[in-house]
This record gives structure tokens, C-alpha cells and sequence, in this order.
């Protein structure tokens, strides 16, 4: 079982608010699911959209074809009819459309007549339309009912519900045709559907980060509200600062003070936070960045994705020090990847930047309960409270052979603990001599040996040898995924190479992995193909192409499939 569902309007008009609901309702079901969203940078006005696809397997992308499309307005249904399959549906908001009807089936209803005829409040129209997608696969009403209850206060539910109703009645009653009739032969458990912010705030808080300092950037602001709701839960603090630049410094502080600490932001907030991502690096404190990435530059597009912040986020702030940087590929990755990174601040004293983007933010996933007991917290070397006490002097930057200084908080014992932004000696005193300049380059360098080490390798999908492989980053594995095991069973010798821990780069090993690989192909969504450049000069393996997007929208496999058939595989 394998189809898809657009719901198309402007905004205003409750696009995202039926798209989640039969998501939910088909994630309780059992589906798996995936979904995502396209909307303009405005309040009201301007062409939306939100597709779902539903799967009796693992879902990870979008597949273009559409089984049904509800079209909310005009424009919506000229736009996506020709998207539809062969015997797929169009719902419509009483748009008739000669031209249109003769090609596709097209089932014009009065989606406000009915709100309120039904449930006596015609903005209830959104339900309706739910109602009446449901009604076309022969979905049990009673499971849509239990989901509008739980996105709805009590007080709205009822009304929404009668107004689901109506347009399930409606539709069935319009048509004996069910896009798919056998939902019932899928059903084995409940699952989560969460999106890319949700599956970051919940690895935060999982990990222990009990201080949050933020500015809203779409489209990481979501990670704040979710954080936010859960301070009393998990005891932690979400402050919301006058910018960025606040945001970042009382993190770092937050975090010299011994709390798990990040903050949020988009590239232009990160343009903002180059210089307190210096001070991390300088003074050895740990820091957790996201970094959701948009299009750009400036304001760009703000509801948009693109991939164009990796090489911003190596280089970064001025000056030499290690850093990490992971870019999850799934909501479920996203998870435990941020899990890993506030592991990896503390362990190493470094800043972590975890690169996300518009696409993977605010993609919905169906995902099984996260298993908690496999959670490991790892906060490095702190002094614990006897051995802080026995302390009478403290070296907060002690020259040590991996790099990394043991670490203890201010406040906790007799001992004084320093630190300066300056260049500064082991205790943590300013210093302008060039002698001590150089040990204390090379100490926090040296952590770069030991992190590397740390680094997962990108994975092989597929054979582990075949003659092309697809080489993707980040977000872009569900379309990387779906279009290589589509061609393989066309009969390609293909695989795919995935990275998401992308540096210190994992240059050990990834030349072995492709050594029988005759062509390469490397997929991002950006205009300068700046994950292919890192990856030429740290493999200096030989790239026979690059497939590059970046018109704001994300690939899909379609695409990807359409553009490699022009090399002739």
C-alpha cells in the first residue's frame, strides 16, 4: 500500500490544520506515514500546500502522484489535477471547472454549506474536508473522531467532529469509489509522528539540556514552544533574549556554570553568533548550536529549504579551534544524533553545530517510541563535588595529553576557576607571550585526534560495492533512499553513501568504501555543490557529477531518478 494526499489552499484557510489531523489519524492507525508542508512567508493570501504519504512500510519521502487532492480553492485545483493518478480524486470547494471535469474526477462539494447546515459554524469547513478525504478511503470514522478530539480544545471538538462527519457522509454518498480499501490488513501498532524540531527538542531534553536561550528563526522556532511547554515537566529554563547575540552568550554562560545548555537559530541568527561561537571554541565551553538551515542569503526565503550553510558552519568565527558539526537525515536520527551532540560538547569542551533544515524541521515522520533505556550521557571530565573540595588551586586549562582539561564549575569549591576570552595559560589568565600563544593552540587542536575518532562513518545502503553510488548529507537520505532502491530493482548496480556526522570529515575509511564505485554522483540542495567540494579534497576521489537543487523546494525521488536517467545509467 502505497498512496498520497495534498491538501491545497492559502493561508488561513486550515491547509496545515487538516494535513496533521489525517496524519495523526492514519499514524494511529498503524501507517507509517510521512509528510510535509509548503507555505508561503505570510499570514493569510498565497498558495499552500501539505502532502502525506501512506505506507504499509517505512515511509521517508514524498512520492509525487497524487490519490487524492482536497483543493480548497480555485487556484489549488487547476494547479495539482494534473499530479493525480490515473484514478485518483479531486475534492473540491463547489469549483466546477468544464475542462478540468472531462480529464479528472472531480467531486465539487460545499465544504462551508455544509459546516454549517452540520455543526452550525461554517469556519468548521477544514473538518469537513478531513472528513470527506477519509470517507474516500473507507477509513473508520471513529479513529478521526478520537484524533479531532485531541487536537481540539472540548470546547471546539464537537463541532468539528459533526463537521468531519459531514463530509465523510457527503462523499461516500457522491461516489462508491475507495482510493484504498484495505487500511484495515496495515494495522499493527500505534506510532509517533513527530517532525524534525519536535525529534530535536525531544533529544534535548532527553539528554539533560536544562537551559534553552533562543530569538525566533523560522524554522527552528518550534523547538523553542516545544521546549517551553515542557519546563515544569523537566525543570529546565527557556529564556527568549532581546537577539541572538544574547542568546548564544547566555548559553556559554549557562554552561560554564555546569548546566547542559544550547540554543536555536537560522542563518541569519547564526550570523549573529560568529563571535560567541569563538568564545565557546576559545574558552573551552561546551555549547550546543542548531543551526535550521534556509534558503539565503539575507531573509532569502524564509519558509524555504536549501543545504547552503555547511561551509558557513566549518568556518565559522575567526581564529582555529575544533568544533563539531552533525546534520541529521530523519526525524528519528535527529533524536539520538542530538543526544550525541551535547555528548560531544561535554566530552570534548567544543561547540556543536547540528545543521537542520527547513525540509527535515518541519517533516512529519511516523517513528516507534523511542527506546529511553539505550540513552548514554557522557559529560566528559568534570570534577565531582569531594574532588572540587580537596582543590586549593585550579588550572581550568591544564595542558594535558589528549587536550581536554578536567573540568570543574565556579562556585563549588575554594578554588578560583578563570577563564578569559584573551588568549590565556593553563589557569586561565590573559598572556601575550608567544610561547604559551603556541601550547595553547596546539592543547585545544590536539582534542581534533580524539573527536575524529568518535565520528560515525557515513552508511552504505545497498551492496557494499556496485558501480554507482549516490553520495547525500543530511536531510536529503529519505529521496537518496528511495530513488536508489527504486533503480536497483530496475536492475542498476547502485548504492547509496549517507553521511551525518560530517566533521572533523570521516576521511578514514570512506575511500575504501567506494574503491569499486565507477561513478559517483553527489546529491544537495545548494548552488555551489559545497558538501561535493569537501568531499573532493578530503577523499580526493573523483566526482562524475553533481545533482544540485535549490529553488527552495526539497528533492524528491522522482526527481532524483528523472535527473540521473539523463546520464544514461
Amino acid at each position: 500500500m502505497d498512496f498520497n494526499i495534498m491538501v491545497a489552499g492559502e493561508a488561513g484557510q486550515g491547509v496545515q490544520t487538516i494535513g496533521i489531523i489525517l496524519a495523526r489519524a492514519f499514524a494511529r492507525l498503524g501507517c507509517h506515514v510521512f509528510a510535509d508542508q509548503d507555505y508561503e512567508s505570510r499570514i493569510r493570501g498565497g498558495h499552500n500546500f501539505f502532502r502525506i504519504r501512506i505506507k504499509d512500510s517505512q515511509a521517508l519521502a514524498i512520492s509525487e502522484p497524487l490519490d487524492i487532492l482536497v483543493a480548497l480553492n480555485r487556484e489549488s485545483l487547476s494547479m495539482h489535477c494534473n499530479e493525480l493518478t490515473k484514478t485518483g480524486i479531486a475534492i473540491s470547494d463547489e469549483f466546477r471547472d468544464p475542462d478540468l471535469s472531462r480529464q479528472y474526477k472531480i467531486i465539487p462539494m460545499p465544504l462551508s454549506g455544509l459546516a454549517e447546515e452540520k455543526a452550525g459554524d461554517k469556519r468548521t469547513f477544514n473538518s469537513v474536508a478531513a472528513g470527506a478525504a477519509m470517507g474516500l478511503v473507507g477509513f473508520n470514522f471513529d479513529l478521526l473522531s478520537a484524533v479531532i478530539k485531541d487536537y481540539f480544545t472540548q470546547e471546539l471538538a464537537e463541532n468539528n467532529i459533526k463537521a468531519a462527519r459531514a463530509g465523510y457522509e457527503y462523499v461516500q454518498q457522491q461516489t462508491m469509489t475507495n482510493i484504498k480499501s484495505d487500511l484495515s490488513t496495515v494495522i499493527k501498532s500505534s506510532r509517533l509522528l513527530i517532525n524534525g524540531n519536535d525529534a530535536v527538542a525531544m533529544g534535548a531534553l532527553a539528554a539533560g539540556c536544562k537551559f534553552l536561550a533562543a530569538y525566533p528563526m523560522t524554522p527552528s522556532t518550534p523547538i523553542i514552544e516545544f521546549m517551553a511547554a515542557y519546563e515544569a515537566d523537566f525543570n529546565t529554563v527557556v529564556f527568549q533574549p532581546e537577539d541572538e547575540i544574547a542568546a548564544v552568550h547566555m548559553a556559554i554562560g549557562a554552561s560554564y556554570a555546569g548546566v547542559r545548555a544550547m540554543t536555536v537559530t537560522s542563518g541569519g541568527g547564526f550570523s549573529l553568533m560568529t563571535e560567541g561561537l569563538g568564545l565557546s571554541g576559545m574558552t573551552e565551553t561546551p555549547l550546543v548550536i542548531v543551526l535550521g538551515q534556509r534558503a539565503g542569503p539575507a531573509i532569502g526565503l524564509p519558509t524555504r529549504t536549501e543545504q547552503g550553510d555547511l561551509q558557513f558552519a566549518i568556518h565559522a568565527s575567526h581564529g582555529e579551534f575544533p568544533r563539531a558539526i552533525f546534520a541529521p537525515s530523519t526525524a528519528e536520527n535527529a533524536f539520538w544524533l542530538t543526544i550525541k551532540a551535547f555528548n560531544t560538547a561535554e566530552k570534548y569542551q567544543v561547540p556543536v553545530i547540528l545543521l537542520t533544515d527547513h525540509y527535515l524541521a518541519t517533516s512529519y515522520f511516523t517513528v516507534d517510541k523511542f527506546d529511553t533505556s539505550a540513552i548514554f550521557i557522557d559529560r566528559g571530565l568534570p570534577l565531582n563535588e569531594e574532588e572540587m573540595g580537596k582543590l586549593s588551586e585550579y588550572k581550568r586549562h591544564r595542558i594535558t595529553g589528549s587536550g581536554i582539561s578536567p573540568r570543574a564549575f565556579p562556585g563549588l569549591s575554594q578554588a578560583l576557576v578563570v577563564t578569559d576570552s584573551d588568549e590565556h595559560n593553563e589557569e586561565g589568565h590573559l598572556i601575550e607571550d608567544a610561547e604559551t600563544r603556541v601550547r595553547m593552540t596546539d592543547k585545544r587542536l590536539k582534542k581534533t585526534s580524539a573527536l575524529r575518532k568518535d565520528i560515525a562513518f557515513p552508511l552504505i545502503y545497498g551492496p557494499k560495492s556496485a558501480n554507482i553510488t549516490l553520495v547525500g548529507w543530511g536531510s536529503t537520505f529519505g529521496p537518496l533512499y528511495e530513488a536508489s532502491t527504486f533503480l536497483r530493482k530496475q536492475g542498476v548496480n547502485i548504492n547509496l553513501l549517507h553521511f551525518t556526522e560530517i566533521w572533523p570529515f570521516p576521511t578514514r575509511g570512506v575511500s575504501s568504501l567506494l574503491i569499486n564505485s565507477d561513478k559517483i554522483f553527489i546529491i544537495e540542495n545548494n548552488a555551489t555543490g559545497q558538501f561535493s567540494n569537501l568531499f573532493i579534497s578530503k577523499t580526493g576521489l573523483k566526482v562524475h557529477s553533481t545533482i544540485l537543487k535549490y529553488d527552495g523546494r526539497p528533492f524528491t525521488s522522482d526527481y532524483i531518478i528523472k535527473e540521473l536517467s539523463r546520464e544514461q545509467l
